[in-house]
């Protein structure tokens, strides 16, 4: 599920469960062989079954494992405890888990940068050695990193690696780090600070810090920041998110002695996002309200102590994204009248519509941010889900585009408005993210860092291809492969979705789906509709309502491979992770008979309840509420937990989750995966794996990506008689 993104740098931060284990297929039937050839079929731990009815306008729906939602109960611990005992007892008995785990840690080996940016006149970056379960940040005097010094290393914060640098922000003179951790992956942060030169913290502690970053004033004195109330004891995982705050914190003081900026006491839903233009006179807020990709824009004067909050962009009518600004003249990448997105000016001194200024207009490819650096603006385009970067002066005209070492995803260009040079990272499917330096004044990119892999990767392809969905609307897919690679039907094929909240899945390297492209698999990566490769249109085609065609975008890729004979369902397996986990479970349930694996992760899978836990409201904005008596209908019409048909015959299937999981709570699998076992007919394993110290994704060490990865692959490899070689 998303969150805001830290503007300033060019940063995205996302709260998408990016999993980066690229799984496998299997069918139920060749399972259910492999399994009487072998040993007799698993025996699941009982779950037992309350009289729990609710009443949804009329329509009385049981929900017998409400029990489970309750993961500090006594009852869920031993759930818990007896559903991994059988799963990882099924894993461990894999004679190939230990070669697929080998093979993983040597493809993660490998260094891995992040973009740098400059502050002060010193460089900071993200570097990670191989292995590390957190990237450490350095600082030093050059972007190649040359001579840097290590700044914070989250790795000597716990033994296991499991707590987390969740996001920084450094002060205007360079002097002073502004940093967030998280515990075990869940979505609490606690905000500290650093000094730069002597890497010590100072006593400050920031707590109930969620979904922010920090923006520090232009006199580097303290930052802006939201926060939530302190949640009730016993409850911290779980309660719901409301009345988001936004505070100012002045450093070396204590929390408590924070200054309220800005609430909303008649808005419990809104969120705030405060940051400080680059000239250090306004503060900006960006004003939130669920996962919509809708906001409003106020500011304040922060030169006039006695000034009040402007709600310069007061009402819901698009997104309004921050770019910059030149004095009173403010800067948005938007989608008002411009589905793909456009750059407009605003002059906060003639703030009426009216008087708008378009700088850079809608193009046939969206727009997907803009950076306002160097005096020039810099657009992020994507061209059916592929990434384009051109270059515009103060007053839009084009300067150049940016020519990208290959077909591929592009991030960074971020910087102020008086640099004379950026910088980005460039990612493929087949190339691990390198990092360049771009000049702005001749356009000429330099590599700084390229990461040197074990693998050769001109040993596989990538292309794209476009089918039609069930409407006949056309759908946009990555597919790659081995080089060479006989299309006769019988390839076992990763096909990886999620199609929701605007997100936009694009080319990207990950180790994992290197390992399953050695072992002959071919990975397929559709953008469906409910996603944001084509605009608002695209995503709202794909929301409330019209979800149903999310499903059928996927089901129609899943037909197409098997028509064009890359695979056949005996041979194809699903994925997808968050949002994608409750896509993976709407078809496997709509379609059981055509996929031969499912791999629900971390989903959202009772569609009824989703919103009465942490952020989950937050969500109706793409799924609409249970409450609305029409939005209830198409809810519980796909709802995996409630479309499990008893004696169904459902693929194997291999449900991950974790006990920290605050963002969507494991009670969505812990419910799903009970229900599956009572329903499921036949041999093929339907199993759940449980991590603990883990959360929805974002954070997890490096040992447990792996472990993850190998579990997966070795469960499917095991499930579709692979050779492992």
């Amino acid at each position: 599920m998303p969150k805001q993104s830290a503007w300033k740098h060019g940063l995205t931060v996302s709260a998408v469960a990016l999993i980066l284990s690229a799984p496998l297929p299997l069918s139920a039937q060749s399972f259910s062989n492999s399994m009487k050839a072998s040993k007799s079929p698993l025996t699941y731990p009982p779950s037992k079954k309350v009289e729990q009815v609710d009443d949804y306008h009329g329509v009385n729906v049981a929900d017998p494992y409400r029990w489970l939602e309750d993961a500090d109960s006594p009852d869920t611990k031993a759930w818990i405890e007896a559903q991994n005992k059988v799963t990882f007892g099924f894993l461990e008995g894999i004679p190939e888990r230990a070669r697929i785990r080998e093979r993983l840690t040597q493809l993660w080996n490998y260094e891995k940068f992040g973009v740098p940016f400059q502050e002060g006149g010193k460089y900071f970056f993200t570097r990670n050695d191989g292995l590390q379960n957190q990237s450490v940040l350095y600082v030093g005097n050059n972007p190649d990193g040359s001579a840097a010094r290590v700044l914070l290393d989250p790795n000597r914060l716990s033994s296991d690696g499991t707590v987390a640098l969740t996001g920084y922000a450094v002060s205007d003179d360079g002097k002073w780090l502004a940093y967030g951790l998280a515990t075990a992956g869940s979505d609490w942060n606690e905000w500290r600070v650093r000094n730069v030169e002597t890497a010590e913290d100072l006593p400050d502690r920031i707590q109930w810090v969620k979904f922010s970053g920090a923006s520090w004033t232009k006199d580097s004195k303290g930052f802006f920041y939201s926060r939530y109330d302190e949640p009730k004891e016993g409850n911290l995982l779980q309660s719901t998110n409301y009345y988001q705050k936004l505070y100012y914190h002045r450093i070396g003081t204590p929390q408590s002695e924070d200054q309220l900026v800005y609430e909303r006491k008649d808005h419990k839903e809104w969120g705030f996002g405060g940051y400080v233009t680059d000239d250090g006179r306004y503060l900006g807020i960006a004003v939130t309200m669920g996962t919509s990709p809708k906001n409003l824009i106020f500011y304040k004067d922060l030169t006039n102590p006695e000034a009040q909050v402007v709600e310069l962009i007061p009402d819901f009518i698009a997104d309004f994204t921050p770019v910059g600004n030149d004095g009173t003249m403010f800067y948005f990448r938007t989608d008002w009248e411009a589905p793909r997105g456009r750059l407009i000016a605003i002059d906060i001194t003639r703030p009426e519509p009216a008087n708008w200024r378009e700088i850079i207009p809608q193009t046939d490819n969206k727009l997907e941010g803009v950076r306002f650096v160097g005096g020039q603006f810099i657009g992020l385009y994507l061209a059916d889900a592929k990434t384009q970067v051109r270059v515009f002066d103060r007053d839009g005209k084009p300067v150049r585009e940016v020519e990208l070492p290959g077909i591929g995803t592009a991030a960074g260009f971020g910087g102020k408005p008086d640099a004379t040079e950026t910088f980005y990272a460039f990612t493929s499917f087949a190339q691990p993210t390198s990092i360049y330096r771009y000049d702005l004044a001749t356009g000429k990119s330099t590599l700084v860092k390229q990461p040197k892999v074990a693998f050769d990767p001109d040993d596989y392809e990538a292309r794209q291809v476009f089918y039609k969905s069930k409407d006949g609307t056309r759908v946009p897919m990555f597919i790659a492969h081995r080089r060479g690679l006989k299309r006769d039907g019988k390839r076992p094929t990763l096909l990886y979705g999620y199609g929701g909240f605007n997100i936009s899945l694009t080319p990207a390297f990950s180790p994992a789906r290197i390992a399953w492209l050695e072992m002959g698999g071919v990975l397929a990566i559709p953008n469906l509709r409910g996603g944001g490769e084509y605009g608002e249109a695209w995503h709202q085609a794909g929301t409330k309502l019209n979800k149903q065609n999310v499903f059928d975008d996927f089901i129609a890729a899943a037909e197409w491979l098997i028509r064009e004979k890359y695979t056949s369902p005996a041979k194809l397996a699903i994925q997808g992770g968050s949002n994608g986990g409750l896509l993976v479970g709407a078809c496997m349930t709509q379609r059981p008979e055509l996929f031969g694996a499912a791999l629900p992760a971390v989903g959202v899978m009772d569609m009824l309840r989703f919103n009465k836990f942490t952020i989950g409201w937050a969500w109706e904005s793409d799924y609409g509420s249970p409450q609305n008596p029409e939005e209830f209908k198409a809810l519980y019409a796909y709802s995996p937990l409630h479309n499990l048909k008893p004696g169904t015959r459902y693929p194997a299937t291999l449900v991950t989750t974790a006990d920290h999981d605050d963002r969507v709570v494991p009670a969505h699998s812990f419910k799903f995966a009970a229900a599956l076992q009572a329903a499921h007919k036949g041999d093929a394993p339907v199993l759940i794996r449980i991590e603990t110290k883990a959360g929805h994704g974002a954070g997890k060490p490096t040992a447990k990506l792996i472990e993850e990865a190998a579990d997966i692959w070795a469960f499917l490899v095991k499930t579709l008689q692979i050779t492992v070689k």
